[in-house]
């Protein structure tokens, strides 16, 4: 198995004023993190997560180096924090996808999230280190109030509030044709495990397509948050470049309101102007006006006359 295609799309949303998510493509990782915190904190500590995991890519192998990785981020956002006053207080969560020797290891910190689609159905890798998110596994809050839950945005778990942090693992034996999707809690809270599946599986061979139709089915929901999504595909050795050769492009079934922009408005049609010849000019006009009088009262004076 070897990388297929992948794509990568961030949006701010309709609420907020700043984009505080950060994604990685940089295979053979792949991750989001969503950063929290006040005076533009979460953008720096978003930021710091996502560099440390450029800069120590080369970590080992296996499960650990995915831990070593998230681990080294959160050392350099909580050092941040603890050194610099305007910054107390800020995290990150934190989503990473390692590919390795056909196979994925997941590592999991807040409640951004890894989900696998595969054969047509989509599954949910990570578990949300949410309040909510607790509630529900405890039997506690059933997923549907989850979802209006006045505190589901309070997370349990992120990076840089502590020395240390635990991480979620998980792996993953790929197949051919398997899509990674990592997103921000921007895009799920607003969009159904079952309406992403389908806008995926939608435009499955255009994934910059399916990337666009997230972000706007988001923002058509509401928009409360950041947008990231992040995907990327498992092919057959030799298989990505014929697959993308053929595959034509599906317009985006993106989710925006029914208004017109500029550039979209009904063109004006202007009527083509009537076919006309060259007028007779008005003196021929008059003559033949008078010829006719002339004839008529001729006529008139014969019948009067017999």
């Amino acid at each position: 198995m070897t990388l297929g295609r992948t794509v990568a799309l961030t949006d701010t949303g309709r609420k907020r004023r700043h984009n505080e998510d950060v994604y990685v493509v940089d295979p053979p990782i792949f991750a989001i993190a969503d950063g929290m915190g006040g005076a533009n904190a979460g953008e720096v500590a978003a930021a710091l997560a996502a560099d440390a995991l450029r800069e120590t890519a080369d970590g080992g192998s296996g499960e650990d180096a995915v831990v070593t990785l998230i681990q080294e981020a959160n050392r350099r956002v909580y050092q941040q924090a603890t050194e610099d006053a305007a910054k107390s207080g800020m995290g990150t969560t934190m989503t990473v996808a390692l590919l390795e020797n056909g196979r994925v290891r997941i590592g999991h910190v807040g409640d951004s999230r890894a989900y696998l689609i595969r054969d047509g159905e989509l599954s949910q890798l990570t578990d949300d280190h949410s309040l909510v998110g607790e509630l529900v596994r405890s039997g506690k809050l059933t997923p549907e109030d989850a979802e209006t839950h006045p505190q589901r945005s309070v997370i349990t778990r992120a990076l840089g509030t502590d020395p240390d942090v635990d991480v979620d693992t998980i792996t993953i034996e790929t197949r051919s044709g398997d899509l990674f999707l990592l997103c921000s809690d921007g895009l799920y809270s607003m969009v159904g495990n079952d309406r992403i599946l389908e806008l995926v599986e939608r435009n499955r061979r255009d994934l910059d397509a399916a990337a666009k139709a997230l972000v706007a089915a988001a923002n058509k929901g509401g928009g409360d948050d950041n947008i990231t999504v992040v995907a990327f595909e498992i092919a057959s050795p030799g298989d990505e470049t014929e697959r993308t050769a053929e595959a034509p492009a599906v317009e985006p079934a993106l989710e925006e309101e029914d208004t017109l922009t500029e550039a979209d408005q009904v063109p004006t049609v202007t009527a083509a102007p009537e076919a006309t010849g060259p007028k007779p000019p008005r003196i021929v006009l008059a003559l033949l006006a008078v010829i006719l009088l002339a004839i008529a009262a001729t006529v008139v004076v014969y019948l009067l006359v017999r």
